[in-house]
């Protein structure tokens, strides 16, 4: 049987991790906010970034001197799937959301006699894709490290997207 002080240290060690376990949560609980709020802030651009596509896709099909990324090769037998995801976990079911998404529509497209490609965008989906579907994919870029990507990362990833697609390795984007 315990002594009564060896009770004491443990019932304090207990609460000292309640303590930490409290504050943990609170810094948990205010990531979590600041993370929707930017998000929400983000909706409306994203919605007015959608509609300004659209548009401009719609014009450049009337267009005879348009780019050619934004016309199309007139074919669709190789569809490129850019897949973006987190460097880190601790994301819930983002991640994996986004792994089942991209899977779904891979069966889909195949079994419309499709070929598809993946570039993987983020460590998570890289290494998911990998173990799922290692030939499909075309290739993968990592922030390991980056809290926030910045207008030259995403510059990057769409030179990369524009020089394959100059290459010919893929007919339509998604």
């Amino acid at each position: 049987m315990p002594s009564l002080k060896s009770l004491r240290i443990r019932i304090n060690s207990v609460k000292s991790t309640q303590k930490i376990t409290s504050a943990m949560k609170m810094v948990a609980a205010a990531k979590l906010r600041r993370s929707q709020s930017q998000a929400e802030a983000a909706r409306p651009y994203a919605r007015r970034m959608g509609q300004m596509m659209s548009a401009i896709a719609a014009g450049a099909a009337s267009n005879p001197n348009a780019p050619e990324l934004l016309v199309g090769t007139g074919k669709d037998k190789v569809h490129l799937l850019v897949a973006v995801t987190a460097d880190r976990g601790l994301a819930g079911a983002f991640n994996s959301n986004i792994g089942r998404a991209v899977r779904t529509k891979v069966r889909e497209l195949q079994a419309q006699g499709k070929v598809v490609k993946i570039l993987a965008v983020g460590r998570k989906g890289n290494d998911y894709f990998r173990r799922e579907m290692n030939d499909l994919i075309l290739g993968h870029k990592n922030f390991v490290g980056k809290k926030t990507i910045e207008f030259t990362d995403a510059e990057a990833i769409a030179d990369n997207i524009v020089k394959m697609f100059r290459e010919g390795q893929f007919d339509i984007c998604t």
